[in-house]
């Protein structure tokens, strides 16, 4: 089976470290879904606009680790979650872990418009996606709440692990430098889901985290994160 990247996204992340690791958790994040240009036809989003959310089919495009099928490849059958701190070990298909034996990723995010008069139209934009810029799409699927939600479903090990979010401080002389005001509220929800990974603790550590352009150094001691720099 072949697969072709259908679009690809465009977001304030040109690196993997800082992206929240759920999509939804930033719900201020906003993305552009740009297609191909042989998929660029008006009539395959046709009655899109009447859903609120949608699914992203995706690869985690920067694992990839050769050209040979991923058969072929070596992969791991246990992966050390993150939010588990690193250390303990857990099965892959128990995971969202990007290193997978195929690297998919799947998404929920929200639709906030549909720009059929773009240059690259139509083109998506979306809130909440968790994914890298670039990142190729090779499917788009409504959300529909009667099938796609289970309230009372049980998420494993996820459910005794509590939701860390950071206090933050952005000095007004830094966020002077973010030309663009209306990022701001997204480069806050992001710093405060802890872009650090979980085993990290060093108040004396100077973090650097690339978001929309610009290069935003931070640290964090006793649960507050404090901006130090943009550039």
């Amino acid at each position: 089976m072949e697969i072709i990247p259908i679009a690809h996204i465009r977001t304030e992340f040109p690196e993997k470290f800082g992206i929240p690791r759920q999509s939804g958790l930033a719900v201020n994040l906003r993305a552009r879904i740009v297609f191909e240009p042989r998929f660029r036809n008006p009539d395959a989003l046709r009655g899109l606009d009447g859903f609120s959310h949608l699914w992203l089919i995706w690869e985690f495009s920067a694992n990839r680790r050769g050209s040979s099928p991923a058969s072929e490849q070596s992969w791991q059958p246990t992966v050390r979650p993150p939010r588990l701190g690193g250390n303990e070990h857990m099965g892959v298909f128990a995971t969202r872990s990007p290193f997978r034996p195929n690297p998919l990723g799947l998404s929920c995010v929200e639709l906030e418009r549909i720009d059929m008069e773009d240059k690259e139209g139509p083109v998506i934009y979306v809130k909440g996606a968790d994914l890298m810029d670039g990142t190729p799409i090779y499917d788009i699927k409504p959300y529909i709440k009667y099938a796609d939600s289970r309230p009372h479903a049980l998420s494993g090990y996820v459910d005794s692990l509590q939701e860390r979010t950071l206090k933050v401080i952005l000095p007004s002389e830094h966020s002077a430098c973010v030309e663009d005001k209306t990022i701001l509220p997204a480069l806050v929800e992001t710093l405060s889901l802890d872009p650090r990974p979980s085993y990290h603790d060093d108040p004396e550590r100077v973090y650097g985290l690339s978001f929309a352009g610009y290069n935003v150094r931070f640290v964090v001691a006793d649960g507050v994160l404090t901006v130090v720099e943009i550039k």
